[in-house]
């Protein structure tokens, strides 16, 4: 039998592991991790917004993050130093999102969940929560003298 490093593996949609860190307002699903098939370098799981929710602020370490929108119309805010900025998405549509940058997800639809593949550049799935989207944009505090 080939090792686990040389096999094709099949993770069913019902067989997703809750077992990965989550944010307020979010509920995510690995599929694809060191974890879930040994993978070294790639994490793919869902996440599902409930309607009319917004995630907490969070970013995802050193990870570069891929997301698919499957379904409903979230949107993605991230604070550009300035402000926040708002992307509107819908199904189709696809969203990056670099390493430290602190965003948040919203399901603004009363009645619709919406729901989206991620991929994820390390083999876990990092979430790192923050009190706001601008925590890691201040500027560090001066020394004192």
């Amino acid at each position: 039998m080939l090792p686990d490093r040389a096999r094709v593996h099949l993770v069913k949609g019902g067989e997703l592991s809750r077992d990965t860190a989550q944010t307020t307002g979010m509920r995510r699903l690995e599929a694809v991790s060191g974890a879930t098939v040994g993978s070294e370098k790639l994490w793919t799981g869902e996440t599902h917004v409930a309607p009319a929710t917004n995630s907490g602020d969070h970013h995802h370490g050193e990870a570069e993050t891929s997301i698919y929108v499957v379904s409903g119309r979230p949107r993605f805010v991230f604070h550009d130093g300035t402000g926040e900025v708002v992307l509107q998405t819908e199904p189709g549509d696809y969203v990056f999102v670099p390493p430290f940058v602190p965003h948040r997800e919203e399901n603004p639809d009363p009645e619709v969940p919406a729901v989206v593949v991620i991929s994820r550049s390390t083999q876990e799935g990092i979430v790192v929560n923050l009190p706001a989207l601008y925590a890691l944009t201040d500027p560090p505090a001066a020394p004192e003298p």
